[in-house]
């Protein structure tokens, strides 16, 4: 493939650990993908040949797991490290129009950052939205649906709105919640939307299709740019057709699943940037 040039940083710290799925997935696609832990970035307690700058870059990924142990609250110790070491870096990595996605543990981060839903110039702010724990109470893990709005996201401009995607789900904190009124009308009237729950027709989603409870049944956002990105299900996770709940009903586990289309738009995308 002809994206051997565009370089992506998977950052992560301890407790992150879907850091080697994402790889794969992004490998595969034809990219290089490198795991890129915090202090080589901080450039801090790693020997110089460790050592790497954001700007090195053409997109970072923040990906699931539960970093540091998901204590006081999901992703909140790996937003306040990233705000106290690399936090203006990542303004301007930003501010260059660079791709920065979050997945699951990663859009906790990215919201917790105040990058999500954001304001305009890619600052990072005040949370005006969080992650809460699911409505249910406990951890859900299962398929879920979710359908693209149609909204600013520049990677899935000419995929049709309502687009259904096939992402499996993994968190205890998953629930949406936006901080204001204000804020919830400025994310719809801004194509803010990423992605909503739905049922595996395309309907509006209850429990368990809604895995948390997510108001709007928001399941994914992007800034008001659209240059930054977080979803709460997992499309490294349906990438390969063999990680598929119904391949063994439906035939051969080879070829690729939904999550393969989603990524090779986000890094086409992002090649055409390069």
């Amino acid at each position: 493939m002809a994206r051997r040039n565009l370089a992506l940083a998977i950052l992560s710290i301890e407790g992150t650990n879907c850091d080697d799925e994402l790889r794969e997935a992004l490998a595969t696609l034809g990219a290089r993908p490198e795991v890129v832990h915090l202090k080589q970035l901080e450039g801090r307690d790693v020997l110089p040949e460790a050592r790497r700058r954001l700007s090195d870059y053409q997109g970072l990924f923040l990906p699931g797991g539960f970093s540091a142990g998901d204590y006081v609250r999901a992703g909140a110790i790996f937003a306040a490290r990233v705000r106290a070491s690399i936090g203006g870096e990542l303004e301007e990595f930003i501010r260059s129009g660079k791709l920065v996605g979050g997945i699951c543990n990663g859009f906790q981060v990215l919201t917790e950052l105040g990058l999500l839903p954001g304001h305009p110039g890619g600052h990072l702010v005040t949370p005006e939205a969080a992650l809460m724990t699911n409505d249910s109470g406990h951890f859900e893990c299962r398929p879920t649906f979710v359908a693209w709005e149609g909204g600013k996201f520049p990677p899935l401009q000419s995929t049709p709105k309502g687009t259904r995607f096939l992402f499996p789900s993994a968190h205890a904190e998953g629930k949406l919640v936006l901080g204001s009124d204000e804020v919830r009308r400025s994310v719809e009237a801004n194509g803010q939307v990423l992605f909503r729950w739905v049922a595996p027709d395309g309907s509006r989603a209850a429990y368990p299709w809604n895995p948390n409870g997510s108001e709007g049944n928001i399941a994914g956002l992007t800034n008001v740019e659209g240059n930054v990105f977080g979803l709460m299900p997992h499309p490294e996770r349906s990438f390969f057709r063999a990680q598929a709940p119904d391949w063994t009903r439906q035939g051969s586990p080879e070829g690729f699943g939904d999550g393969r289309r989603f990524l090779e738009a986000v890094l086409d995308y992002a090649d055409r940037r390069t």
